[in-house]
């Protein structure tokens, strides 16, 4: 049987889930489409958003297994991504320099970057985490 790494955070996941009606949550635990969706409904007309209360552990579970742990830790990332975002700080942790650089210096590439890093944060980790 094999174990997996606590990639994602219930309590990250919860704490998120109050912000749900904007998809947050469903972003962090690597579901781009349904909180696209979410983000335009207000969380499914808030039906959504209630239901997921009880599928946060299901959500966590499976993000566990979907994505590599390693030398990067997705929290931090993603508490990076959220609150400092706009200035590259989550790139400038993953040792992405140069687009770091451009996201300081253009609003995250003119919020358009963080659109794309909210969708592809969860992959881009799990790629740099694959052992060399």
């Amino acid at each position: 049987m094999q174990s997996t790494a606590n990639t994602h955070s219930k309590t990250i996941g919860y704490l998120l889930w109050l912000f749900g009606f904007t998809g947050a949550h469903r972003f962090y635990y690597g579901r781009p489409v349904s909180a696209t969706l979410y983000f335009f409904t207000f969380g499914l007309f808030l039906i959504g958003w209630l239901v997921d209360l009880f599928l946060i552990p299901s959500m966590d579970r499976q993000a566990d297994l979907r994505y590599r742990a390693g030398r990067f830790n997705y929290v931090v990332a993603w508490i990076l991504l959220v609150f400092l975002g706009i200035f590259g700080v989550h790139r400038f942790y993953l040792g992405k320099w140069l687009s770091g650089i451009l996201y300081l210096l253009t609003g995250g590439l003119f919020l358009l970057g963080l659109l794309y890093d909210f969708w592809t944060l969860n992959s881009q980790i799990s790629e740099l985490n694959v052992p060399v």
